[in-house]
């Protein structure tokens, strides 16, 4: 079986397992689908097997721009897939299996902008799987943040249907985020932590603006994390510094990778 035909059939699996949850949202119906889980894991596997086939092979690891993305994906729709036992966030997929089969199909099928590594220390490793988890998680915060902006404007409009009619009570919506943004900040925490330990230099001339953007995210995350346990922030605050300190994340990471190997076409 090809590569591209598991990609071909991965992203179907995504776009059906989105319009499962579109459709169940559009009925009003809070339950999870066995049938959105079953396509949604199988999915999942399929994704899996794809990021390790593009990102290693033999003669190293390629972790370049469209992979790294393909990647990042694969973690959010992970741990949001694993949230579900605990936590009503399946409405989150109706956004992100679709964007999961663009990056699935770009990925595989697209240009190789990356050059290929050799193997990674253990320590490094450790740097890039918290990196991406901590992308992951944050990036998923981002979308609740937008979700629950959007529920928020909606109520004191006074409007009733829409996303008050299929989204979880605002409250709950908020709890939600929270959990999101302090798991993400650990793992920050530790992306940061494990580059200070185990990187030569973080502050090489190619990791500056990454080292700088990523601290800068913390200090705006830990900030929000105060301000909600101090002085009582709610859902507008927590909204902005959300989506502000996940853009300067993905600024740091993504965002160099694009200009080097899209714009700059230095692998």
């Amino acid at each position: 079986m090809s590569i591209a035909f598991i990609a071909v059939i991965a992203a179907l699996l995504y776009l059906a397992a989105a319009g499962l949850q579109l459709a169940s949202a559009l009925q009003h119906r809070g339950s999870l689908s066995r049938s959105l889980v079953v396509i949604g894991v199988f999915a999942l596997c399929c994704h899996a097997y794809l990021t390790w086939h593009n990102i290693y092979d033999h003669s190293g690891m390629n972790f370049g721009f469209f992979r790294i993305f393909s990647l990042i994906f694969l973690g959010i729709n992970s741990i949001c897939m694993l949230a579900l036992i605990k936590r009503p966030l399946q409405n989150l997929l109706v956004i992100l299996f679709p964007l999961s089969a663009v990056a699935i199909l770009i990925a595989t099928l697209g240009p190789d902008t990356g050059s290929r590594d050799h193997a990674f220390p253990l320590g490094v490793a450790a740097h890039i799987g918290s990196s991406v988890v901590a992308y992951s998680l944050l990036t998923l915060a981002a979308i609740q943040a937008a979700l629950l902006a959007a529920q928020d404007a909606q109520l004191k409009r006074r409007q009733m249907g829409g996303l008050l009619g299929i989204l979880p009570p605002l409250q709950l919506m908020e709890s939600m985020l929270f959990e999101l943004i302090w798991v993400g900040f650990i793992g920050l925490t530790l992306s940061i932590g494990t580059g200070v330990i185990f990187m030569e230099d973080i502050f090489a001339q190619n990791l500056v603006h990454k080292t700088v953007l990523s601290i800068a995210a913390w200090v705006l995350f830990a900030v929000l994390l105060c301000g909600r346990h101090w002085l009582g922030w709610r859902s507008q605050t927590a909204v902005r510094l959300t989506v502000t300190g996940s853009t300067i994340l993905m600024l740091a990471f993504l965002g160099s990778k694009l200009v080097l190997e899209l714009v700059l076409e230095r692998g």
